[in-house]
Formats: C-alpha cells, structure tokens, sequence
C-alpha cells in the first residue's frame, strides 16, 4: 500500500548535511600561502603577487587529518619547510599532524600528554629551537619537535616547565619575537604593556616591558590575537596584535620597543584566525574567508595607506560558507594554540566557546545565513509536495 511521505523523511532525503570543518592558513618557507580544511580540500594560493586573481590549486592528497578538531591550527617550521598542526583530529586531539610542504607529503606523530590538556591550551612554537611552548591550566610546558619534517615511531612528550606567575582567570594572549614569548593583557598590566618569558633561559623576565607608538598611542589592554612576521633570515623581530573587537592592527617592534599602527581588518570577527609571511597579514573568518593587508617592515607612510582585501584565489576555488566551521574561536583561550609562533593557525590561542558571528564592514552575509535561506525554501517545497498528495 503507497504511504504518503512525511515532511521530516523527505527532508532528510534531500536535505545537504552539513560538512563541519576546522580549517587554518599558514605560509611554507617561500611564503606560498596554504588553507588547509576549506571546502574538505587544502589550497596553495601561491605567493603574495598570485592572491588577487586566478584560483588556488588543490593540494590536497592522502594521509591528512579530517580538520574536525574543535579548533585546529598550524604552525611553520621554516627552517624545515614543515608544517605542525594541532587538534586537526577530534578522535585524536593530542597527535601532532606533519605536512612536508616540499615534498606535499602528511605523517601524523603521536604524542604523550602526561599533565597537559590538549583540549585547553594555548602555544607557540619557538622559531629557533623548534619548540613548542603552551600554557595549559596556567601552567607551562613544552613540546621539542627536533628537526621533524616527518613524524617518528617514537612518542615525543609534552614536558611540564612551571606554574605561571597569572593567576587562573588569565585568558593568554601569546606572541612570539626576537625568541621570546610575549604575554598581552596580563592582568594588572597597562595598555601598551607586555610581559616576557625568556626561552633560551627558561625563565620569567621579572620586569615587563612597555611598547609605545610615535604619536604616544599604544595596543590596548584586551583580548586578541596575534601572528608574528618573519624574515627573510632570522628571528621574528615584530608581531601583529588583533584586538577581539577588530577595531585596528597594532604591530609591536621588539627591537626598539616602538607600537605601529595597520587598518584593523575589514571583518570584524573575534573568531578569526591569522597568519603572517614577511610582507603581509592574513585573515581566516570564520565563515571561511581569507583576506589580507599587505606590510611593509619600518615604513609607516606605505602602512598607512594600505588596506585589506581578499584572497580571491582561495574564494574561486573555496568560497566562503561552502564549510562549515566547527570552530568557535581564536586568540588566546582555551583549545587551541597561537599560530603567531613559526606560522599560522588560529591567532593567538583559541576559544572553544561559540563567539558572535563575524560582521563585515562591506555589507556582505556569512553562508549560514545562504544555508538558512536555502533549506527554508526547501521546507516551503515539501509542504507543498506533502499537501499535493493528500
């Protein structure tokens, strides 16, 4: 006997599931950038001059984690043209994810966690010694990567360093230069004001250090995010700091303690995530949309002109909203790591926790509100499809 179909069987006969997704961006050693997890695929959009026009090539291939951590990010270890994911695989949140960018091959390297939570951290990863440094419940570890481009049979372990001097509310905002770990809105320090962990030593510095701008303006005292610009040769010598609210781009110089000052980015998102190559600043939304603003180190008059555009290689051939982000975060809180070490991911640290959504200032929607629109005339349709054969 024919049974008239039911509104929910229809549905879920013909309703697209939804793809959960927690991509990153990071540069390789020659500054191609890479988006990895967008649209199930990884993209290279090529180097700076190529991310205006055309469309990324797909280098997606086997051996990758899923990107369905709750907030993956990527670190590069330029030295080895290596770059380290993290939370890449909620089934495996601890692993330790290898991409070979020269020879475009994955490995996946296990880890051991003893006392810290992989699910609630935030990191950094050392650009000299290839050394992960995270807080984790306000205590500091690290993880030595080696000279790994491609992962070992043998465990690495993340090691227990010390309790930090912050107390327990403290939502890190970590930053790396000069082989130091800059710790922003620290509480109880001014706007301007940054404390410092020496790496090569292994200790607090017991002075913080204030960074002030020409004009005598200074980063504010909030949450944000960061990503550090390389060199051609050697250390960071500077980082990008992106307050929560997006309101501007504050570069802080740890060479001469001086505070720049860069358009905030067009999409106002808490939840983004960002990379930086040495001649420009990336933006991954939380819709899936990559952005940039070109830089240029020590000239403020072309800084000052410059704006952020999209990267409209990677939306050809990944447009934002075709993935949905399992994500809720970025800089500075729980679940994730900086990607302001050697590379990208989510920008300083990451929160689990669902964050309001992105706003742009050109007007344009996220794809959750195109899912919505599309799925209520899908409804309206087997309504009407249900009726008819009543």
């Amino acid at each position: 006997m024919f049974k008239v179909p039911t509104l929910v069987s229809l549905f879920l006969l013909v309703a697209p599931k939804a793809v959960f997704s927690s991509p990153c961006v990071a540069f390789d050693a020659d500054f191609n950038l890479l988006a990895f997890g967008l649209d199930g695929k990884d993209w290279s959009a090529g180097q700076q001059d190529s991310w205006t026009s055309g469309s990324a090539t797909d280098i997606t291939t086997s051996g990758r984690p899923p990107f369905d951590g709750d907030n993956t990010t990527c670190y590069l270890a330029q030295f080895f043209n290596a770059i380290y994911f993290m939370n890449a695989d909620k089934a495996n949140p601890s692993d330790v994810h290898i991409y070979d960018a020269g020879a475009k091959a994955w490995s996946t390297q296990k880890v051991t966690t003893g006392n810290f939570d992989p699910s609630s951290f935030n990191t950094i990863l050392d650009h000299d010694t290839n050394v992960f440094y995270a807080l984790s419940h306000n205590e500091l570890y690290f993880l030595n990567m080696g000279e790994l481009k491609t992962a070992n049979s043998t465990a690495l372990e993340w090691q227990d360093v010390e309790k930090s001097p912050y107390p327990d509310s403290y939502d890190p905002v970590m930053a790396l230069a000069q082989n130091h770990i800059h710790f922003l809105d620290v509480p109880g320090l001014p706007a301007g004001t940054a404390d410092i962990f020496v790496i090569h030593f292994s200790f607090f510095q017991p002075q913080s250090q204030t960074y002030t701008a020409a004009d005598g303006s200074t980063f504010p005292a909030t949450h944000g995010q960061t990503a550090s610009f390389f060199q051609a040769e050697g250390v960071q010598q500077e980082f990008a700091f992106i307050p929560d609210d997006g309101s501007m781009t504050y570069v802080i110089n740890v060479e001469n303690n001086s505070t720049h000052t860069l358009a905030g980015p067009t999409t106002k998102d808490p939840n983004a995530q960002y990379a930086a190559s040495i001649t420009a600043l990336v933006q991954l939304d939380s819709t899936g949309a990559v952005s940039f603003i070109p830089y240029k180190q020590g000239d403020d008059a072309t800084n000052a002109q410059a704006a952020w555009a999209k990267v409209a290689a990677i939306a050809s051939a990944a447009p934002a909203g075709s993935t949905s982000s399992a994500t809720g975060t970025s800089s500075g809180s729980k679940t994730s790591g900086n990607a302001t070490g050697s590379g990208s991911g989510v920008a300083a640290g990451t929160r689990q926790t669902g964050a309001a959504n992105p706003t742009s200032t050109d007007g344009s929607t996220n794809g959750a509100m195109t899912n919505g629109a599309s799925l209520g005339a899908l409804a309206g349709a087997l309504l009407a499809l249900v009726a008819a054969l009543q």
